[in-house]
This record gives C-alpha cells, sequence and structure tokens, in this order.
C-alpha cells in the first residue's frame, strides 16, 4: 500500500488524467451493459471510489518542509462519505432490482451511517461548517478563530495586532504627560535601542531564519459544546442546530418516504422545511449581532461558498417526486415539443430531456447532501 502511495503522490497528474479518461468512458457503458442496471453503476461507483482515495491519499502526503504535518492515524471522514455517496447510487440500483419498493430499508441504512460519519466529524472539527457534507475538510480559518488568536489576554487592537494593556503601556501607571512619566518611557526606549545595537548583526539574521523556518508551538484548542454556547450564546446553538438540521435532513427524508411512499406530499413539504429551517438559523447567526456583536458568526470565504452551493441544492427539489411528475416533467415535454421543429436545437433539446427523465426514473431518490 505504501508503494501504490508513493506512485500516486509522484504521478498525481497522470493520475487525474487516467481518472478523467475513465470517467469519460463511462459514458459509453450504457450501449455495452444496455441488458443491465446494474453493471453502469457498479463501474461507476468503483471508479468514484477509486478516485476518492487517490484524491485522499494526495491531500495527506506530508509536506516538503513538514514531512510529520500530516497525521496518519486521523480518521478519513471525507473518504468515507466519498465512498458511501457513491455507493449509495449502487445500493438504490441493486436494491431496486431485487428487492422492490423495500430498497428504502438499504438506502435509510445507507443515510444513517452517513448522518452518524458526519455528526462525528462536526464534533471532531470542533462544530466548523461541513464543507461539501464532509467531503472536503474546512480547514481554513475564520474571522473568529484568528480574532480568538490575536485576543491574548482580551486585547485585540487594529488590524488584528495585539496591544499591552493600558496600564502597561503607559509606564506602569504613569502618565506619559508628567516628568515621570516622560523619564520611564525615555528609559524604556533607551533600554529597546541598546538592546538593539547590544546584538550582533549575525545574531539577529539567525534569529529571524529560525523564526521563519520553525512554525509557532502554540496549539489552538479545538472549541467544544459548551465552549461555543457559553461564548456564543444563542447564536450558537442555533448554528449548532441549524447544521445538525442538513446533517440530518436526507435520513428525515428517507424515513417518511419509507412510510409514505415516494408520490406523497408530506416528504417533500417536510424536507424543504428542514432545509428552510436550517437555512434560517445560518441566516440568523451570520447577520445577528449588530447589538451584541461578540455574539456574530463570521464565515471564512470557503463557507460561504457552501452557503451558495446549499442554496443551489434547493433546485434538487424540482426534479423529486412528487413535484417532478406533476410538474416539472410536462414543462420539459412541453419545451420538447415547442423546439422539436427547430433545427440542431429541437434535437439538442429532445437528448437534454430524454436524459434527464431517464435520470429521475431511474434514481428516484436523490439526497442532494
Amino acid at each position: 500500500m505504501e508503494a501504490y502511495k508513493t506512485w500516486v503522490r509522484r504521478n498525481k497528474d497522470y493520475v487525474h488524467s487516467l481518472e478523467s479518461l475513465a470517467n469519460g468512458l463511462t459514458w459509453l457503458l450504457p450501449e455495452r451493459f444496455s441488458t443491465s442496471e446494474i453493471g453502469p453503476d457498479a463501474v461507476t461507483a468503483i471508479l468514484g471510489i477509486v478516485t476518492a482515495i487517490n484524491e485522499h491519499i494526495i491531500d495527506t502526503a506530508p509536506s516538503e518542509r513538514h514531512p510529520g504535518s500530516a497525521d496518519p492515524s486521523s480518521f478519513p471522514y471525507g473518504l468515507c462519505i466519498s465512498a458511501l455517496k457513491d455507493l449509495e447510487t449502487l445500493i438504490e440500483v441493486v436494491a431496486e432490482q431485487y428487492y422492490g419498493d423495500k430498497k428504502w430499508n438499504f438506502i435509510a441504512v445507507t443515510e444513517a451511517i452517513k448522518v452518524i460519519v458526519r455528526l462525528a466529524l462536526f464534533r471532531n472539527s470542533g462544530y466548523k461548517m461541513l464543507l461539501h457534507g464532509g467531503e472536503t475538510p474546512n480547514v481554513e480559518q475564520s474571522s473568529d478563530d484568528t480574532s480568538s488568536q490575536h485576543r491574548i489576554g482580551g486585547f485585540l487592537g487594529p488590524g488584528g495586532h495585539h496591544h499591552r494593556p493600558g496600564w502597561l503601556q503607559y509606564n506602569h501607571g504613569q502618565n506619559p504627560l508628567t516628568i515621570e512619566g516622560r523619564a520611564l518611557s525615555a528609559l524604556s526606549r533607551f533600554g529597546e535601542s541598546a538592546r538593539t545595537i547590544s546584538d550582533p548583526a549575525w545574531v539577529r539574521r539567525i534569529q529571524q531564519q529560525h523564526a521563519i523556518m520553525e512554525p509557532p508551538t502554540s496549539t489552538i484548542k479545538r472549541p467544544t459544546l459548551s465552549m461555543i454556547l457559553s461564548e456564543k450564546g444563542v447564536n450558537g446553538a442555533l448554528f449548532v442546530l441549524g447544521e445538525i438540521l442538513f446533517i440530518t435532513r436526507p435520513l428525515i427524508y428517507v424515513l417518511f418516504i419509507r412510510r409514505y411512499g415516494i408520490r406523497s406530499w408530506i416528504p417533500w413539504f417536510l424536507s424543504l422545511s428542514v432545509d428552510f429551517v436550517g437555512f434560517g438559523f445560518l441566516s440568523h447567526v451570520t447577520k445577528s449581532g449588530l447589538v451584541e456583536r461578540e455574539q456574530k458568526f463570521h464565515l471564512s470565504a470557503s463557507e460561504k461558498d457552501e452557503v451558495k452551493r446549499r442554496k443551489l441544492l434547493w433546485a434538487l427539489y424540482l426534479m423529486r417526486e412528487p413535484f417532478f411528475g406533476k410538474y416539472t416533467r410536462q414543462k420539459l415535454e412541453s419545451s420538447e415539443r415547442l423546439l422539436e421543429p427547430v433545427p440542431l436545437i429541437g434535437i439538442l433539446t429532445g437528448k437534454v430531456v430524454e436524459l434527464i427523465i431517464g435520470a429521475q426514473t431511474r434514481y428516484t431518490y436523490m439526497s442532494g447532501s
């Protein structure tokens, strides 16, 4: 296994090219395996898992400057979630072919495992927002984390620079406008200048190089749930609850489909309501804080992109039953009939509509996470 890891890390560009070629060739598989629906999905799932493993190997490669930076003992949450998502489609197709309506039992078990893994990742990451459902690690520091690192002793200067407390800045309580204050200030500046002059230039150069080459040894303590609730108050509780709703929403959706059926509006409306409530909590905690500024959540750039991605996922509700069969499919078919007489455009529209309807019919369940 170590030899394979070394080869993947040394030839990552070549590996990415092979993966792109293999994924492109999967478009030809339905013609070869037209008698079986399991074949194409099995190949696609295997390719997806292999791709996820290779990406995990490349991402966990130790850096050149700090060979021990990668922690091989940490659980590969992202890899596990990616593999489960790739297997989920195959499980649905296989269960549909062999068990019929009982396939929802298998899908529910798969979703329950994903929920457990994501909740464990959410906790171990210090209750950070999950990016792409946990497949992408959230390692970018938000402004909350940055400010907490600079806020040593509770003092934070402009631009994140740390300043000494006021009773130290003013020379141990002396007013700088008095004679005693000016004298102490002059002695302090004289001492700093004398220390700088007394150090040889080569000593200062070595100290600077040493500071650049060695990373800071201070470690940031991972936030716990009690810390978030005590520091952020109600906003902290709403943020955690919103993420838990986002994580558990697919499982809730499957369980209600299993209970009421895919044609019922109850799972559709309930899933949409959970999405709206969870996103409402997130919007509240990121936009609040005008009065209580210390409780406001600041999202990093990657977390803002994740919020946009979650908004786009709402479009999947147009592809879910019963909305798809009652509204979306009729609009697609009417558009196809309208554009059918137009040369080339009509052919392309027909192919796209056929592809969309075929995918929705084949994969009746779309978790969107």
